[in-house]
């Protein structure tokens, strides 16, 4: 008999995370369907992928580029159905036809998505970071209240979840540490005096990995890796001070974990976000994913650095903010995450220095205070005022 194939909606399609979904579903069309789609204003590639993959549904959150959207499928006699707006992928994320839902909008925007998939109790493949980072106990609190079964997509990560135990019960008991590995970025190597001159061109250069431009502004910071921190916490059930974070340039051990007795367990592999989506779509199995196969005979070395030297303080000083943040009244990893997203937005447009960055961080998270959140509306609300101050802290620094 055969097997029923799996229905996705992939949440951010015109993505970096995305299009590699879609490359690995194609290459596995007999396992999956694709039941949606989803882009902001990048409509030509939306309409390109409705096209290859005829979703059922395919939402534009903006405004203006659905109908036109809509004149382009309608005009190919395309049976693609359109729906307009941010609450749309709420709609395409329970559906009850959908198995699984890859979550890869970009930023607090994928929130209320990723919360509506949990409630529904589908497979969520979380690509977004900032869910977990905004939604915290709360998102989590919706998973496993809706049944879902959650799979980490961050290579960092799936690389953690594939080097734990199977019975996540045992973690607590014979987990020492979980250690996150990081490249560096573009600036592992340069002057920290020179940061305030680096160009949005240059901080989206990223050595190993090909991303969108926030992920690589992020990369840059390493506000990334405290990103991951934060996840990590949440995903992992992990108390802060048993993460750790150290630079390894070639980004081939994606993540390590090291158990009670000593032992250390890594997950290697090439640089491509193909590898954790092709786990996160069959787990426990394992499928065909594109990726290149690791070649050990042109390997020279591996190294790794940690984040105690002096430069690369002054380099990242935004990676001790996750600590603190964890640290601080609940809620304030989301203050944390508004705050910087304000910040890589205005550094893009050229509004404020690459080393603003931290500081409009800074600035927020001292401007702002607030009660713990207790529901999604909350949240919201709290992520709307803090967007607000950190646009005054980039006012006063673009001057």
């Amino acid at each position: 008999m055969t097997e029923r194939r799996q229905s996705v909606t992939v949440l951010g399609s015109t993505g970096s995370v995305g299009e590699n979904t879609l490359d690995v579903l194609a290459r596995h069309p007999q396992r999956f369907s694709v039941f949606a789609l989803s882009g902001h204003s990048r409509i030509d590639l939306l309409f390109a992928q409705c096209m290859v993959h005829q979703p059922r549904f395919v939402v534009a959150t903006d405004a203006q580029a659905g109908p036109l959207l809509q004149s382009r499928l309608a005009a190919h006699s395309s049976a693609t159905r359109v729906l307009i707006g941010h609450a749309a992928l709420d709609e395409v994320a329970a559906h009850e036809e959908v198995d699984m839902v890859m979550a890869a909008i970009v930023g607090a925007a994928g929130l209320s998505s990723c919360m509506a998939a949990a409630r529904a109790g589908k497979r969520l493949l979380l690509a977004n970071k900032e869910a977990l980072v905004v939604g915290g106990s709360l998102f989590m609190d919706t998973v496993r209240a809706g049944g879902a079964t959650l799979l980490p997509i961050d290579s960092e990560h799936s690389a953690i979840f594939q080097s734990l135990p199977g019975d996540r019960s045992l973690w607590p008991s014979v987990v020492d540490k979980i250690i996150l590995t990081a490249s560096g970025g573009p600036f592992r190597t340069r002057d920290p005096a020179t940061l305030r001159d680096v160009t949005p061109q240059e901080a989206c250069a990223h050595p190993n990995w090909s991303m969108g431009r926030k992920i690589s502004v992020d990369s840059a910071t390493m506000m990334n890796k405290a990103l991951e921190v934060i996840e990590a916490k949440f995903l992992f059930g992990m108390d802060p001070s048993r993460i750790e974070v150290i630079i390894h340039p070639q980004s081939v051990v994606h993540s390590m974990v090291q158990f009670v007795d000593r032992a250390v367990v890594a997950q290697l592999g090439v640089p491509d976000m193909r590898g954790p989506i092709a786990y996160g779509l069959s787990w426990p199995q394992r499928i065909a994913s594109g990726t290149a196969t690791l070649d050990f005979s042109v390997m020279s070395s591996l190294t790794f650095e940690t984040f105690d030297t002096r430069d690369h303080r002054l380099r990242f000083p935004g990676l001790q903010l996750a600590w603190e943040a964890m640290a601080a009244v609940s809620g304030t990893t989301a203050v944390l995450n508004a705050a910087n997203e304000i910040g890589v937005a205005a550094f893009l447009e050229g509004r404020i220095r690459f080393d603003h960055i931290h500081a409009v961080n800074q600035t927020t998270l001292a401007g702002v205070s607030f009660e713990p959140p207790a529901s999604l509306h909350d949240i919201l609300a709290l992520d709307a005022r803090v967007r607000a101050r950190a646009q005054e802290a980039v006012a006063a620094l673009a001057h």
